[in-house]
This record gives structure tokens, C-alpha cells and sequence, in this order.
């Protein structure tokens, strides 16, 4: 579970293109959290060390949802504090924050955790996208 957690931080910071505009300040509100995410939004490929493939995505409203090669999902809220992307899954589990450095020519970039023990690489693949169906129903014909 810890290495979705990872990739959800990663690929939040692959989205970013120009950190040089973030404050350092916390996101105080639920308000601030979704500015925040709005930033992020999108989906992520994120290879681990070992070479695992996790796919994150980053919705609008600051919610994330990690998904495994086996299908498994993470999801929780996105923050971006103190210069760091932090990844809070739902449950006990506790919120785990990254460093990310600055996009390659291609897009991608590396997220390091802040303990310095896990480094993952990070590209954008698309937009974050939800799908909602509408059904119309069209009345039958009166009987005659």
C-alpha cells in the first residue's frame, strides 16, 4: 500500500511544471487543498525503483486514487505544503510526502520521499477524466 502512496505523490509532482510559483505555505482549507489539486490535475504512469508500474490520477477536487498492476486501489486527498506534495490515503495509513525534482525534456520528472529512502519517476499520461452517463427516457407512444 505504502508504494501506491508513493505513486500518488509522484505523479502529483510530475504534473507540476513550475515549482518556482508555489508558496511554502500549508493549505489551511478544504478551499486551499482543491486550489492546490487543480494544479495536479491529471494521470500519472509511476515506475518504482524496482520497476513496478503504478497509475495515479489527481482530480480537481484534491482526491487521488492509486491503482496497482494487480488492480488494487489507493485513494485518498492530495495537499501541496511546505514545498512538498503529500498523498493522505484514506484509513489509518499515514499521509506520505515527496520532493520532486525538475522535469526532464520529456515531461518527466523524479519524486523522492522525504526520508530519502524511495525514489520513483513520474510521466504525465492525460488528463484526469470522469465519465458520467446521462439516460433520457423517451415516452412510449400514446395508444390509440
Amino acid at each position: 500500500m505504502k508504494k501506491l502512496i508513493a505513486l500518488a505523490a509522484i505523479a502529483t509532482l510530475a504534473a507540476c511544471g513550475d515549482r518556482a510559483e508555489e508558496t511554502a505555505a500549508p493549505a489551511a482549507t478544504a478551499e486551499a487543498t482543491t486550489a492546490a489539486a487543480d494544479d495536479m490535475t491529471g494521470a500519472y504512469d509511476v515506475k518504482m525503483a524496482d520497476g513496478t508500474m503504478v497509475k495515479t490520477t489527481i482530480n480537481a477536487d484534491g482526491t487521488y486514487v492509486d491503482t496497482g498492476a494487480d488492480g488494487t486501489e489507493v485513494r485518498g486527498m492530495f495537499t501541496r505544503a511546505n514545498g512538498q506534495d503529500c498523498f493522505d490515503p484514506e484509513g489509518d495509513d499515514p499521509a506520505e510526502c515527496w520532493t520532486v525534482s525538475t522535469p526532464a525534456a520529456d515531461g518527466s520528472f523524479t519524486a523522492t520521499t522525504v526520508d530519502g529512502k524511495t525514489t520513483v519517476t513520474v510521466t504525465r499520461t492525460g488528463d484526469a477524466t470522469t465519465t458520467v452517463t446521462t439516460t433520457t427516457a423517451t415516452p412510449a407512444p400514446a395508444a390509440t
